[in-house]
């Protein structure tokens, strides 16, 4: 098993991206409880996911930014084994009480503390935009890692033409100190091909009434073995 590097686990992007959902897990879970309800396109997505990485076999999906656990839930409903990772110890303690017939741990998606080649499937829903870009490799590099060939991801992520990114000081009315960085969907592409992934598809969907960005979601394997 490949232990997480403590030096990045202590990066400062990561402790606060992990303060800032502490202090609003509550408020976060209650919003969000299950946002796939009013969105057919990721639950289309979702299912697609679902398939694929149940036709491989029954090694497990990790969900790496699970929140307050409602994607992994339905991931489990639909008859695939799956855990989650949070950076946020709170949100885990929420998903936890969720969903108890669920396996949810703290963790960074930079350094997975998962053995090598084991996964069916990576998702990572709205948890990217909390990654620098110049750690992206390095994320890959790890979801690669822990994949057993034929393995599967699903990335979901809001994006901008012209902005990087955002920074809130407030949320929920709550202080926080929390970076968003919008990733484009060639950019992100081209990175997961980088790191050894055969990209399966892409889509673009753009944003709802309550939304200001758009969404992009790319579905890529892990090659088999030659």
């Amino acid at each position: 098993m490949t232990h997480p590097d403590s030096g990045e686990l202590t990066a400062p992007f990561i402790s606060a991206t992990r303060t800032s959902y502490d202090t609003i897990a509550a408020d976060y879970a209650d919003c969000f409880a299950d946002h796939l309800a009013v969105h057919p396109v990721e639950r289309s997505l979702l299912a697609a996911f679902a398939e694929l990485v149940r036709e491989r076999g029954t090694a497990p999906v990790a969900d790496l930014g699970s929140g307050p656990g409602h994607v992994a839930a339905r991931l489990h409903a639909m008859g695939v084994p799956v855990f989650g990772v949070d950076v946020s110890p709170r949100m885990v303690e929420l998903a936890r009480a969720a969903h108890p017939a669920l396996r949810f741990h703290v963790g960074s998606m930079t350094s997975l503390d998962l053995p090598d080649a084991t996964l069916g499937g990576v998702l990572a829903l709205y948890s990217i935009i909390h990654v620098p870009d110049d750690h992206l490799p390095k994320v890959f590099a790890e979801f690669h890692r822990v994949l057993a060939p034929g393995g599967q991801v699903m990335l979901g992520f809001q994006w901008h033409e012209e902005e990087s990114g955002m920074h809130l000081a407030e949320r929920f009315g709550h202080e926080i100190s929390l970076d968003y960085h919008w990733h484009t969907p060639d950019a992100v592409a081209d990175l997961l091909v980088k790191s050894g992934f055969r990209l399966r598809a892409r889509l673009l969907r753009e944003p709802d009434a309550e939304e200001r960005l758009p969404r992009a979601f790319l579905l890529a394997h892990k090659p088999e073995a030659a």
